[in-house]
């Protein structure tokens, strides 16, 4: 579990998840199941979440107040859940709140 000190965080904070397509099951598209556990840890710790499509495929970038604080490749979040348990989601919300 991520611990850090929020109270210099902003209320409702915007951190904007730019995802690119990757290939599953034979067909190249663009997909959020891959998200939805960053995206549940990230509101977990008060932050809002926006989803923007990029044409960069396997790719994923956490940006906050215009400045990539995290990427990687979006095979390596987990699929699905919570993101509690993903190391790349803990990774994640610990650079999101470092940014501030």
């Amino acid at each position: 579990m991520v611990t850090s000190n929020t109270t210099n965080m902003p209320a409702n904070a915007r951190v904007t998840l730019c995802y690119g397509p990757y290939e599953s099951s034979g067909v190249v598209k663009h997909r959020t199941s891959r998200l939805q556990g960053l995206q549940a840890a990230l509101r977990a710790r008060g932050h809002r979440c926006v989803l923007e499509e990029t044409p960069e495929w396997n790719t994923v970038e956490v940006i906050v107040s215009g400045e990539t604080v995290f990427s990687c490749d979006i095979k390596q979040l987990e699929f699905g859940g919570d993101g509690k348990l993903d190391p790349v989601c803990i990774e994640a919300v610990s650079a999101v709140e470092k940014a501030y």
